[in-house]
Parts: structure tokens; sequence; C-alpha cells
């Protein structure tokens, strides 16, 4: 018993050495809505490896600075990645469209400041789960140069990432757990009908909004790698979604991978380890190793 006590002691200590390694910038501020700022929080290991992280911190279209959580992104901090927090403008303040928005500009903010922070904004990868996972297949499918003439020196930026791992992100609302199951902010997701604002209240607003929302319908040919890991007794955000999303990448040529679990719902205990799985993803396609 003694040994497994020296062990344990150990073995937090490290833990805690590792967490002490990590810089953490809070609160820079990314851009402000209507007198609102919108912030991220940056986490930079001392041993850094030239590439970034932009997480989505996001549930349900939710997003709070209180929801940064340095431990779940210690696998990343472990093999040298920058991490971006990003916390986006909270439904139901706020709704998808605008959010979309604010993402995109993040990344854009941090296409400007990378070197700053000794990353190249060659090789950044976004990560997420469920609204965050969305917002990350949205960069994924939507992110791209800036206007070369705009006024603010953020928005002439890019916000195109090279590689994306999320957990069960939304990607079809109109289709949710099969064609014809429509979503959008009704049905499954009727608590969440404040994330979809007025469009949601008809029929073909309804469609209209999943049509600029869904990142299926964004998929185009030479987009970046994309990983998807997914439960398949999932109740709130079917493995179909990521099915249907994999199925229409592999058709224009990308390379999208699921990783299934099985009897998993949504979310799981020790997700924080699959970011290990993350990390290898990231660790393939952003420094090209095998």
């Amino acid at each position: 018993m003694k040994h497994l006590s020296t062990l344990l002691a150990l073995l937090a200590l490290a833990i805690s050495l590792s967490a002490a390694e990590v810089k953490r910038t809070e609160d820079l501020i990314y851009g402000r809505k209507f007198g609102t700022a919108l912030t991220m929080d940056v986490f930079e290991p001392a041993n850094k490896n030239g590439a970034g992280v932009i997480f989505m911190v996001s549930g349900g279209f939710f997003s709070a600075k209180e929801a940064i959580n340095q431990k779940f992104y210690q696998p990343l901090l472990d093999r040298g990645y920058t991490v971006f927090a990003v916390v986006h403008g909270s439904q139901p303040r706020y709704i998808i469209p605008e959010i979309i928005e604010d993402v995109q500009r993040a990344s854009r903010y941090i296409h400007l400041n990378a070197k700053k922070f000794g990353v190249d904004p060659n090789k950044l990868g976004v990560s997420g789960g469920s609204a965050g996972g969305h917002l990350s297949l949205t960069l994924g499918t939507r992110g791209g140069p800036g206007k070369p003439d705009a006024k603010d020196p953020i928005d002439r930026e890019s916000s195109a990432v090279a590689a994306v791992a999320c957990f069960y992100p939304p990607t079809d609302f109109l289709n949710w757990g099969a064609q014809g199951d429509d979503a959008v902010g009704i049905g499954t997701l009727e608590k969440f009908k404040p994330a979809f604002g007025p469009r949601s209240d008809t029929a073909e607003g309804r469609m209209k909004l999943s049509q600029d929302i869904s990142p299926l319908n964004y998929i185009r040919s030479n987009q970046p790698p994309m990983l998807i890991v997914h439960g398949d007794a999932d109740k709130l955000v079917p493995i179909y979604q990521a099915q249907v999303f994999e199925k229409r990448a592999k058709e224009f040529g990308n390379n999208v991978k699921i990783i299934v679990k099985p009897g998993a719902d949504h979310g799981w205990a020790g997700m924080d380890k699959d970011m290990a799985v993350f990390a290898d993803w990231f660790d393939e396609h952003l420094l090209g190793k095998k």
C-alpha cells in the first residue's frame, strides 16, 4: 500500500507539473457585438510543436468562459499544440447564423496573431463536441480567404483550418434521424429553439435556415481531413448525422473518418482520453507524422 501511495503521489505531481508548464492567457478579445466582447483563452505549452487547435466552447449553442476546461485539452497540450478556447455569442441572445459569424472571426483573429503564439497559421486544426462539433465542421467546410480590401485587418485574414476532429456533430438539421425528420428548432431539438431564431417558426423558414447552417450543404472537394467520434446510441444527435456527412464528403473525394463508440450516448466517461486520438489525427494531418 505504501508503494501504491507513493506511485499515486508521483502521478499527481507529474500531472500538476504538466499543467503548470502551460501558459494561459485569458479573455483575449477577438470581436465585439453590440458592446459585448467576444473572447478566447489561449493555452501555450512549454514545448510547442508549431501547430494550434481551435477548440469550440459550445454545447447546445450555449457558450461561456466557465466551460473552458484545460484538463480536457491536456492531451493536445502534452503533444505541444497551442489551444485556442473560443467562446462565441451564446443563445438565446444570439442565433446560429450569428454564432457561425463569430467562429469565422475567431479563426481569422487566430490567423492574424498565430505567429505571436508560435503557431504556423497553415497548421491550425479545430475541435469541439455537439454544437462545438457542428461549428468545427462549419469551419472545415466554410473556412476560406478573407477580404483583401477590408477595413478591419482581421477580416483580411483566412478562416480556413487544415484539419478537423470533433465529437457527435449535427450536420443536417432538416434530416435529423432520417430523411424528412425536421429538427430545425422543433422535434428532437425543440428545447433549443431559441438558437434557431424566428425563421424556425415556419416550414419554409426552417428549410432555408437548414440550408444556411447545415455543414452537409457546404461540402466541396479538397476540404481538410475530418475525424468524427460518435456514439451509436446517441439519442440527441443520432449517428445518422455523422453517416450522411461521411457519405457526402467521400462522394467529393474528401478524407473523412468516423470512429463509432458502441453503446455510447451523447457523451461518455473518459472522453478526455479520446482527445489523444484527436492528437494522433492532428499529428498526422498538421505535422505530417504517420
